[in-house]
């Protein structure tokens, strides 16, 4: 996915009320304010109440979803015949604006702004994107995103990282 891609999709949902933030690879990128790497797919979160209506904009777009042995209610892949995906983490906020269903987004972490293209977009917290990055076994492009984030942030560097210094 190119950065137009990002900014047209997230563009497109406003324009229809539908709040995304950005994740993964991409929002690492919109922290740091610049594309670092290529993505082949963008990670969003999304509230599990706007996903009705997120699938109906998508299939518009000739999205479909991608087959996985994953649970569909919270995490699906939408792809379109052009190669690209969007890999769908869906949450429930309570009446306090805490994610009560679905734990991948602790308190804190959509509390993120970062920059696409020029366009400001709602991503994952430099400080939770950290620590998602110690929940599996790290590529090489995850100790390049670790390290970008905590030198831009002063964010110490979780176990694991510390050799980056």
């Amino acid at each position: 996915m190119t950065s137009t891609d990002v900014v047209d999709l997230y563009a497109g949902l406003e324009k229809i009320g539908i709040k995304i933030w950005i994740d993964g690879g991409w929002s690492v990128d919109a922290l740091l304010g610049e594309k670092t790497r290529s993505h082949g797919d963008l990670d969003i979160a999304i509230q599990y109440k706007d996903l009705a209506k997120f699938r109906e904009f998508l299939e518009s777009q000739g999205y479909k979803e991608v087959e996985r042995d994953e649970d569909k209610k919270w995490n699906f892949v939408l792809g379109d015949d052009k190669g690209h995906e969007i890999d769908v983490h869906a949450f429930t906020f309570n009446e306090n604006g805490y994610v009560i269903e679905e734990t991948e987004y602790p308190d804190g972490s959509l509390r993120g702004i970062g920059v696409i293209d020029g366009h400001t977009v709602r991503c994952i917290d430099a400080e939770h994107l950290v620590r998602f990055h110690t929940r599996h076994e790290p590529k090489d492009k995850d100790y390049k995103d670790v390290a970008a984030l905590c030198e831009k942030f002063g964010i110490e560097y979780p176990e694991g990282y510390v050799h980056l210094k």
